[in-house]
């Protein structure tokens, strides 16, 4: 058999496993009334998961199905994801699996993605701690200050673009085009290339989630495929004209200490994932939370100094990643609940940060909570999101400017449209009425 028709195979059988196979077991567990899985699969769940979540809690602070352990339980979440001497994140090489099954799980060996390994989501120490040291090299505070200042004058573009206008689609004129400045900025892409890479992250954002059909799953195949075609041509133009941003230095580094070809690539693609899709989400709960909050819009108008506070209460409160999960490398105890080496352990981001045991009254939007920044938005450990600190400044920067603009910005009933993702929470469209 080809090359071609070996990956064909592999495709196929690791669709059957990981969206057939799993998306009708949690599928059946979603029928018989688990609140995890009921969110996962259930038509209109995830429009408000939190009832939800707040019944998972019920069932105890760690529970079992029949094909994984469950936590919404903040302290556990924050302990599990620190301890990477108990669990991992290399799921697909797990030694309890038929080898078959190992061999369609690591996917394409040829084609990077997000969360296969090379990339840093998709491995552990010490493999992730190199990549992780030669990623985040070219980090300088001068790069960071130019990615900033990049921010700041998109984001005036942008809102010039919408001024004058009664009403607009806020995710797709602003919360969705101000991310690819970061992107640019990092990944050196140029400007003809951004409505292909929106187009290219909202089609392959799905590749977190579990259960997609055939036809969703070779959609999202095909974006990173297509995306992993530009970057090799993209990183051959990089070598022969280095520009400035982030990835050039990735791609120029000292031979001796560079990633190869595939890691570059899952490292861009990791890096465009996290650094677009997220905060596109971020932006666009942003403004659907505040929006309606008269007093909170009121005080940051007073006091700008309090944005980055905001920014942290709305990465508590509507978490732009809603799950992560885990798999115990070795026989372990948590909460007195017994996990055996190979099981998964699902993570439940935003459940967690609306624990009412670490946040009193979590359903609350708060810009005084004390503990705001314990959230877990951004996981925690050795995998704690590279570009934190960069999404932050983003969902600063762009909501402060945008609310400074149009300080009587109002967000149309009913107008927002969820997407239709497990992993992700973030609005398809949101329509707002630009009353200054």
């Amino acid at each position: 058999m080809s090359s071609r028709g070996v990956e064909a195979v592999r495709s196929q059988l690791r669709w059957l496993i990981l969206h057939r196979g799993a998306g009708t077991l949690t599928r059946r567990l979603a029928r018989n009334g688990n609140p995890i899985a009921r969110y996962m699969f259930e038509s209109g769940a995830r429009d408000n998961p939190y009832p939800l979540f707040d019944e998972a809690r019920q069932l105890g602070r760690i529970t079992q199905t029949s094909m994984f352990f469950i936590t919404t339980d903040h302290t556990i979440v924050s302990n599990v994801l620190r301890d990477g001497q108990s669990f991992g994140v290399q799921i697909g090489s797990s030694g309890g699996m038929p080898r078959l099954v190992r061999w369609a799980m690591r996917g394409d060996p040829e084609l990077a993605s997000v969360v296969d390994p090379p990339s840093l989501l998709a491995v552990d120490p010490p493999t992730h701690t190199r990549y992780r040291r030669l990623v985040t090299k070219p980090f300088t505070p001068r790069a960071l200050q130019q990615v900033a200042d990049r921010v700041e004058e998109r984001a005036g573009q942008l809102l010039d673009r919408i001024a004058g206008r009664d009403s607009v689609d806020i995710v797709a004129e602003y919360a969705g085009q101000l991310p690819v400045a970061v992107i640019a900025e990092i990944l050196g892409v140029p400007e003809d290339m951004h409505a292909q890479f929106l187009a290219w992250g909202h089609t392959a954002a799905p590749v977190l989630d579990i259960g997609l059909s055939h036809r969703q799953y070779r959609e999202v195949t095909g974006s990173i495929k297509a995306m992993n075609l530009w970057f090799i041509e993209h990183f051959a133009n990089l070598r022969r004209k280095p520009g400035d941003d982030i990835l050039s230095q990735l791609v120029n580094a000292d031979p001796d200490d560079r990633l190869n070809d595939l890691e570059l690539r899952a490292t861009a693609l990791l890096l465009l994932g996290a650094g677009f899709e997220t905060t596109v989400n971020l932006l666009g709960s942003g403004v659907a939370v505040l929006g309606p909050d008269e007093k909170a819009r009121d005080r940051l108008a007073a006091d700008p100094d309090l944005w980055p506070q905001a920014v942290e209460e709305l990465l508590r409160f509507e978490s732009p990643v809603q799950i992560t999960g885990r798999m115990a490398l070795q026989d372990t105890v948590v909460d007195g609940v017994a996990i055996s080496k190979n099981q998964p352990l699902v993570c439940m981001l935003g459940a967690a940060n609306r624990d009412p045991a670490v946040f009193p009254n979590p359903n609350v939007y708060d810009l005084d909570r004390p503990n705001s920044r314990d959230h877990v938005a951004f996981s925690a450990g050795v995998h704690y999101c590279l570009g934190a600190n960069l999404a932050k400044m983003e969902g600063v920067t762009g909501l402060r400017l945008l609310f400074e603009r149009f300080p009587n910005l109002e967000v149309m009933p009913h107008s927002g449209v969820r997407r239709d993702l497990q992993s992700l929470r973030g609005y398809e469209s949101l329509t707002v009425r630009l009353s200054v």
